[in-house]
């Protein structure tokens, strides 16, 4: 969310950030809509001011005995103090219609960004690996690789008929080994995170209130993406929600800085993709887990802090001994609230195309702002707004179709790769029961 004072102060820096986004200017309507504001609270301030000096003339006619004067005084004040009321709506109408404008503008992309209008606008930053099939290093004998969906139904370990009977399409029943083995890429996940690059383990709430989904930029533009749970609450479409909202309407310290935190959740989200794609398997549901990547920084070191997470998610895939690029987002297909986006795209044989398995993005102070959390410095100066950053690391539905797909054999078992194992309780090899 933006300050309207930079906005007023930047306007032209403002209306070229929008202009990458592909939106028009702005800036002239919203200075019109805080002119009116600033102006409501002007005539209040005014009309308190004359009951005030009002106040202290009615107290001098009283002691002048001047009782028609002391009455035609405290009438004023009485007609002033009637309309109080109407001026506080006005400012309070003026503020509301200024902030719903506010709150439904994206972030400014940094000047970096590559400027695009949608995914064929996207940069590869870098390349890992190389095609498992082009190798031989696995898929060895197999000329066509299968899709995760085709290698589970045929295994019997992932059913999708089923759970469309229990809740409907976008869902799926996941048993046995294949089970296991989503369990255990979630928990090799996590501890990586937590044991190997110093983030903290949180187990957040999975239903949270209108404000923390308003702090990290899903309300309210996004409202008819999300499950609705109750009168009060919302489903949580990942844990970047509740694990940034913990600093909400908080200072803390700058030696506190940054705050990495991490959990692995189940996510779910209304709208699961375009209709009519990707409704065959895992890619696209309306419940997954995911294992949440937050960061949250002082301002000079939150791109410091970005390239820092991309390399967490990446060490997840590396050890997996996937092959995959990082793709630098474009204006265009950015997120909401982002200001510079690192997608991760793992190559899966099966469709024969990469898929993004983790995003990471850095969004400034722009949810800060909405959560009003803020930090104070070593010398005492501030408060000032943190900056917020989330990433994947990674999905863990994704990460299982990309393992069935890569790891995949010739007789339709899947191997299990050596980093699982111990997850596995030393299972190699998931074959039909």
């Amino acid at each position: 969310m933006y300050d309207i004072k930079w906005i007023r102060e930047n306007a032209e820096a403002f209306d070229t950030g929008l202009k990458r986004r592909g939106l028009e200017p702005l800036s002239s309507s919203l200075l019109a809509l805080d002119d009116t504001r600033r102006a409501a609270i002007a005539k209040a301030q005014s009309a308190q001011e004359r009951r005030n000096a009002l106040s202290k003339d009615i107290g001098k006619a009283m002691g002048a005995k001047d009782v028609a004067l002391a009455d035609k005084l405290k009438a004023e004040v009485a007609s002033l103090k009637d309309s109080q009321p109407a001026l506080e709506a006005q400012e309070k109408a003026a503020k509301d219609a200024l902030d719903e404008q506010l709150a439904a503008i994206p972030n400014k992309p940094n000047d970096d960004v590559p400027e695009g209008a949608d995914e064929h606008g996207n940069v590869v930053k870098s390349v890992h690996g190389e095609r498992p099939e082009e190798t031989g290093k696995r898929l060895v004998g197999i000329n066509q690789p299968k899709e995760h969906f085709e290698l589970g139904e045929a295994l019997g370990q992932m059913d999708f008929e089923t759970a469309a009977k229990l809740s409907g399409s976008r869902f799926v029943v996941l048993n046995n080994q294949i089970a296991r083995l989503s369990r255990a890429i979630g928990q090799f996940m996590l501890d990586t995170h937590t044991e190997e690059h110093g983030y903290t383990e949180v187990m957040p709430p999975l239903m949270v209130r209108d404000d923390a989904m308003f702090g990290t930029a899903q309300l309210p533009k996004f409202r008819d993406d999300q499950f609705r749970a109750g009168d009060d609450h919302w489903l949580i479409p990942t844990a970047e929600v509740p694990l940034t909202n913990l600093v909400r309407e908080s200072i803390v310290a700058e030696e506190e800085l940054p705050r990495r935190y991490t959990a692995l959740t189940p996510c779910f989200r209304a709208e699961a993709g375009s209709a009519g794609r990707d409704t065959r398997g895992m890619l696209r549901q309306h419940q997954f887990e995911k294992v949440e990547l937050v960061s949250i920084t002082a301002p000079e070191k939150s791109a410091e802090e970005h390239e820092r997470m991309l390399a967490c998610a990446e060490a997840v895939l590396k050890k997996l001994d996937l092959h995959y690029r990082v793709m630098t987002l474009c204006t265009g297909d950015m997120g909401f609230a982002s200001q510079k986006t690192y997608d991760i795209e793992v190559w899966l044989p099966g469709q024969k195309t990469y898929r993004e398995i983790s995003s990471c993005s850095v969004c400034g102070d722009f949810q800060a702002r909405r959560m009003n959390a803020r930090y104070k410095t070593k010398d005492g100066k501030g408060p000032f707004f943190v900056h917020t950053l989330n990433g994947s690391g990674t999905a863990v539905g994704r990460a299982l179709i990309a393992v069935m797909e890569n790891y995949q054999n010739a007789d339709g078992s899947i191997t299990v790769p050596d980093v699982l194992v111990p997850y596995m309780r030393g299972v190699t090899r998931i074959e039909k029961a």
